[in-house]
């Protein structure tokens, strides 16, 4: 199977952590016209993806293939119903399990993408930030509004965290390896904008 993906050094690294199948051939490209260049591949994953309407145009452009993208904010009925989502943010990629969301008929397609590398696929509702996203950026406000109020140091809101819930990481160390900027988008959007099942 070859795929080829659109990433930077550390999402590639997330990727690829598990080990991959010894079938799978990686083409791994910078740019959406690189990506394009390889359009009788067997399927395409855009770990940078963003939602810009030329963006969004390539990629459609690959289907009927399977063409999953890293999407925590904007969902699938913002996008287009044909793409898998998932959550690609730094540091939710590492592990074997992904949170997707896909129409029925894209589900196999993604899991058979997501397995070559060694990972499966927990099917979620199409909602931004999935649910992992979600819960974690409202553990990291509530980390930030104690340190605004006081309560404790960052490091010490981090060590408690990790040692009384054996996270990975810290609150507010968390919201570093994600990227702050993604973190209040995420939040934002949730503020603005209700999910609906």
């Amino acid at each position: 199977m070859q795929i080829v993906i659109l990433t930077g050094e550390s999402l590639k690294g997330e990727l690829v952590q598990n080990g991959t199948e010894p079938s799978l051939e990686c083409i791994y490209v910078d740019s959406v016209g690189e990506m394009l260049k390889h359009e009788y591949a067997d399927g395409f994953v855009d770990l940078l993806f963003e939602p810009t309407n030329e963006r969004i145009k390539a990629l459609k452009g690959l289907l009927p293939k399977p063409v999953i993208i890293n999407s925590v904010i904007h969902t699938l009925g913002m996008l287009s119903a044909d793409f898998i989502r998932i959550n690609g943010w730094p540091t939710f990629l590492a592990s074997g399990l992904v949170e997707g969301a896909a129409s029925e008929s894209q589900k196999g397609k993604g899991e058979n993408i997501l397995n070559q590398f060694r990972k499966q696929v927990c099917w979620v509702p199409d909602i931004t930030g999935f649910v992992s996203a979600r819960v974690v950026c409202k553990i990291i406000n509530e980390a930030w509004l104690a340190v605004e109020e006081n309560v404790s140091t960052p490091a010490e809101i981090d060590l408690a965290m990790k040692l009384g819930t054996n996270y990975p990481y810290g609150p507010l160390e968390w919201a570093e390896k994600i990227g702050i900027n993604k973190v209040k988008s995420l939040l934002e959007h949730m503020q603005t904008h209700k999910s609906t099942l």
